[in-house]
Formats: structure tokens, sequence, C-alpha cells
């Protein structure tokens, strides 16, 4: 079962049809929309401050989310997939953005909708990331803009399908 735990007070709260791995962990000040999943061995830590996330998020295998005490929560808006080992930082990711893996997103950047963060990626704290386009490197640098059809190939299809991992767990936990 994962480890869910209140600080200061303030209990996690989830949306309806949450999925967490039995080993993912979340405290503190953290608000999840519906149809969200948090990933084997994910730290959502709302301790220090808040996190909010939107609707069809997915935080995925050995991510972190984190804020800065008496500076910045962390926002993630809807359809957003955190990949595997990624950070993402006192920040705020709007709408529609991929987060590969092992990137980091730092204090009080802002990555706006429709965009890809690359694996590997450092997005500097207080980066601007424009909407449309792909960031990669270390620090981060726009690379180039992203076409509809890769938003819908990449983005939408990610966080769509990790509704349905996370319906296979629910499937298998039922029928024991």
């Amino acid at each position: 079962m994962a480890l869910i735990l209140p600080v200061e007070g303030k209990r996690p709260q989830f949306g309806e049809n949450t999925f967490l791995a039995p080993n993912a962990t979340v405290v503190g000040d953290v608000t999840m929309g519906k149809d969200c999943s948090i990933w084997f061995q994910a730290v959502v830590r709302g301790d220090v401050n808040f996190i909010r996330v939107g609707d069809r998020v997915n935080i995925q295998d050995g991510a972190c989310i984190h804020g800065t005490y008496e500076k910045c929560g962390t926002t993630i808006g809807n359809s957003v997939s955190i990949g595997h080992h990624a950070i993402v930082h006192g920040c705020t990711l709007h709408d529609h953005v991929l987060v590969g893996m092992d990137a980091i997103v730092m204090d009080q950047a802002v990555v706006h909708s429709n965009t890809i963060i690359a694996a590997g990626a450092v997005v500097l704290e207080g980066m601007i990331c424009e909407s449309g386009s792909i960031y990669a490197g270390v620090p981060a640098k726009k690379v180039k803009d992203i076409t509809p059809e890769l938003v819908r190939g990449e983005i939408e299809r990610i966080a769509n399908n990790y509704i349905k991992y996370a319906g296979w767990f629910k499937d298998a936990s039922e029928n024991k």
C-alpha cells in the first residue's frame, strides 16, 4: 500500500480514479485531480510547500515532485506526463507537457502548454519555456517547435496510455 502521510495537519487529497503504486509516497499539502497515477518509488512531497496536480497526470517510476520552503510550491496542469526519475521542483507545468526521463525542472521555472522537456534536460531556476516547443540539453535550450501531430502523437498519447496502464493494476487488485 502507498505511503500517504499528513504533515502539519495537511493530508493529501486525490481525485477519482487515481492509481497509487504500492511503494509510492505522497505526503502533506498535495491535491490531485481525476485519472492520475503515481508509479513505483515515485515521491510527491508536499511537506514544505503545496503541490497542485490537475487531471490525467502521471508521475512515473522514481520521479520526485517537491517545492521550496516558504518560497515555491509546485503546480502541474492537465494531461502532463512526468518521466521516470524526473525531478519537478517548485515550478509550474501548464497543460499538455511531457517531462522526459531524468529531466529536472527547477524552482520558479514555467513550462507552457504543448511543450516537451527532453530526457536528461535541466530547466534552470526561473526559466520560461514557451508553448509548442521542445527543450533539450544542460542547461535546457529550445531546439525546435512542436507540430500538432507531435502533441497528439506523443504528449496526449502518453498521458492516455498511463490511464490505461493504471487500469491494469486496478483490475488485478479486484481479482485477488
